[in-house]
Order: structure tokens, then C-alpha cells, then sequence
């Protein structure tokens, strides 16, 4: 098990209630562990819609992550 700093923004953080929080998990990359917490916390968005952001880099969803990361989850910004 590794331990995540996770980041929610937007809608995601809304949804789960909160905008932060650490978690213990398996994912090993970035596309694992949104899934499995869009499946706990019943997100409605696919990976497609969102950016994915580890240690304030932007990567792609098959980033390879390490224990300590700090991971954010990103949906699309609308404003004005």
C-alpha cells in the first residue's frame, strides 16, 4: 500500500465533500486511482474529462505513481 496526498477541484470536490485528503491505496498509476475513487465516491466524470496532476506537474493517466505523491484531480474550468 502507498499513501497519496489527493487534491479535488471543482465538481469532484464537491462531490466528495472535501477538497483534500490523504489515502493508503494500490493504484500504481494515476488512471487506477481516480477509478477506483470515482468509483467510491460515485464522481460521474471519466478520466477523458479530467487532467491529472502529480507533485504540480501535469502527467499523463498511465504516470507511474510513488509512495508520498501528491496527486490532483482536475475537471474542465469554466469562467468568465
Amino acid at each position: 500500500m502507498k499513501t497519496y496526498q489527493i487534491h479535488y477541484f471543482g465538481l469532484l470536490g464537491e462531490r466528495r465533500g472535501r477538497s483534500d485528503e490523504a489515502i493508503t491505496s494500490d493504484a500504481a498509476t494515476a488512471r487506477e486511482l481516480y477509478e477506483s475513487l470515482a468509483t467510491e465516491h460515485a464522481f460521474g466524470m471519466p478520466c477523458g474529462d479530467l487532467r491529472a496532476a502529480v507533485n504540480d506537474e501535469m502527467v499523463s493517466w498511465d504516470h507511474a505513481l510513488k509512495d508520498g505523491d501528491d496527486v490532483a484531480f482536475l475537471p474542465p474550468m469554466s469562467g468568465g
